[in-house]
């Protein structure tokens, strides 16, 4: 049996900046999580049972499930630090896989083409999705943490579907048309963005179970369950 303290609730003002136990694996978790999916997942079309999908998608949206982790346990400010954190992580990873992709191969080296073709980006489509996560990451948060408080702490599930439907609905709006609009055919965009924001949301509420698991692990640990109550929700910092 758990000795440890049923969680207090607290406003994020007060939380203090040090003492968290999990903190820090949450973190990385999210920006591992969202680093592998763009690069091993993008870099796939798959096709099961005569669907053909981004194989990301499979693993994409448990950064959204993290985000929503991160704002129920810790908090819009701590949550807010993750997406910049992955959002310089993202932008690095673009920078780095240019430089890599662009270096002259060394003689007798026969695998450039298959570099190329899975780490070589098209700036658009980096640009497309840099944007999408920022903006989809920070609405998902914002949504979520104004629920919370809405909501008194009840119905969390409510909470992360509802984050998400709002979130993954910014990131597809931004993502599908700026990446592909002019390349693809218009009816195609919106049917691939309707399709896939659709696929997102469904995995959110699939993992609701698991969810519940984490927060309520996550909870218990840390001894806290923070309330964004007089949080400055601007995007445009980094810090708590």
């Amino acid at each position: 049996m758990s000795t440890d303290a049923p969680p207090k609730h607290v406003s994020a003002r007060d939380v203090g900046r040090d003492g968290f136990r999990y903190f820090d694996f949450v973190m990385a978790a999210f920006v591992a999580i969202l680093l592998l999916s763009n690069v091993i997942g993008a870099a796939k079309p798959a096709q099961i049972w005569g669907f053909t999908f981004g194989a990301g998608i499979l693993f994409f949206p448990l950064s959204y499930i993290i985000g929503d982790v991160l704002t129920e346990v810790y908090g819009y400010g701590r949550a807010r630090r993750c997406v910049w954190a992955g959002f310089a992580a993202v932008l690095f990873m673009a920078f780095m896989s240019w430089v890599v992709v662009s270096l002259p191969p060394a003689p007798g080296w026969e695998g450039q083409a298959a570099y190329e073709s899975v780490f070589g980006q098209v700036p658009r489509i980096v640009l497309a999705s840099v944007a999408a996560f920022w903006a989809g990451e920070f609405v998902n948060a914002f949504v979520m943490a104004k629920m919370k408080i809405a909501t008194q702490g009840r119905h969390l599930w409510m909470r992360t579907i509802g984050s998400t439907v709002f979130g993954q609905g910014v990131d597809s709006l931004i993502f599908y048309p700026l990446a592909f609009l002019g390349v693809w055919e218009t009816s195609t965009v919106v049917s691939v963005m309707a399709v896939n924001w659709a696929l997102k949301v469904l995995w959110e509420i699939l993992l609701t179970p698991v969810t519940y698991a984490v927060v309520g692990f996550l909870k218990s640990r840390e001894g806290v369950d923070v309330y964004d109550e007089g949080t400055d929700f601007t995007p445009f910092r980094a810090a708590v």
